[in-house]
């Protein structure tokens, strides 16, 4: 660590503390050269999680954008939050156990798809609407029916 004040590279380190939050370590320093005290900070710097577009794009993981497109699907829907919140998780949980921390947009649709089915099924079809793109009424009603059809069997 280079001393702000006369750039030696040697210090000892007299005091460190975690926040309360335990992400950063707050050190108290001491210049071995000019006798000077500095404060340094260490946090750990992430790798961060990345989404595989459907045309091969890589974006940063937005738990916020994922979960403002579930919001929009269960709006004026019986829906917690916290039921929300666990959905985005379990999307989170699948990016963790992946070795490279990237996952497709479709692999997060599916998954998505899949829990809303059981949860909700009017937010269910929203979703499905904007995720799969239906471009016309057939489409739409193809789901529908399918729908259907699971109830009755």
């Amino acid at each position: 660590m280079l001393c702000p004040f006369c750039a030696h590279k040697e210090d000892k380190v007299i005091d460190s503390r975690e926040s309360k939050e335990a992400d950063v370590i707050r050190r108290r320093r001491e210049c071995l050269k000019c006798s000077r005290r500095f404060t340094t900070y260490e946090r750990i710097d992430e790798v961060p999680y990345m989404v595989v577009k459907k045309d091969g794009r890589r974006e940063k993981f937005e738990r916020q954008k994922v979960l403002s497109g579930l919001l929009r699907a269960t709006e004026k829907r019986p829906v917690s939050m916290g039921k929300l919140a666990q959905l985005v998780d379990e999307v989170e949980s699948k990016l963790a156990e992946n070795a490279d921390r990237e996952i497709s947009t479709i692999a997060i649709g599916e998954t998505l798809m899949e829990r809303l089915k059981s949860l909700d099924k009017v937010a269910y079809v929203r979703f499905a609407s904007v995720y799969r793109d239906f471009q016309d009424v057939e489409a739409f009603m193809g789901e529908l029916n399918n729908l259907i059809r699971q109830k009755r069997s």
